[in-house]
């Protein structure tokens, strides 16, 4: 899919010195966090929140992650994360990530794959069935990928 023609959010990333590992490099394990940051900032951009997933008695655990780190970022540099959704097929949610310095060089690009639980069983549920609105507005976001 081309690019322009994704839905995607942007978020800045504030890099702290505690992020850092002995070499100097924003340690590994933070990108996983940077992944957070940006995909709470999809959903809420598109009028969602992980709160009332939750309130509404579901979970939405990571089932599966991935991560390529392709330039190092530093304490001190501006950095962003752009997220957006590369699959919704109403069972699992593929969240992808491009994490850029502050020239727009791309450092990190990842996603995470997500389900839908019942919290008091941990039993997987269909994210169409358990929450149709929201898996709509997903699918509403893919059609007009498709149009341009």
């Amino acid at each position: 899919m081309p690019r322009s023609l994704v839905y995607k959010v942007a978020r800045t990333i504030e890099l702290h010195y505690a992020d850092t590992d002995m070499m100097g490099v924003i340690y590994h394990a933070n990108y996983l966090k940077f992944f957070e940051m940006g995909r709470t900032a999809f959903i809420k951009d598109v009028g969602y929140s992980y709160m009332e997933m939750e309130e509404a008695g579901y979970y939405a655990p990571v089932y599966d992650v991935q991560a390529t780190y392709k330039k190092a970022l530093r304490y001190g540099e501006e950095a962003k994360v752009e997220t957006w959704i590369s699959l919704n097929d109403g069972v699992k949610t593929v969240y992808s990530y491009n994490i850029l310095n502050g020239e727009g060089d791309l450092c990190v690009t990842g996603y995470t794959t997500h389900i839908i639980v019942k919290k008091d069983t941990f039993r997987p549920v269909r994210f169409k069935k358990a929450f149709p609105e929201w898996y709509q507005t997903y699918e509403k976001l893919k059609a007009s990928r498709r149009e341009h």
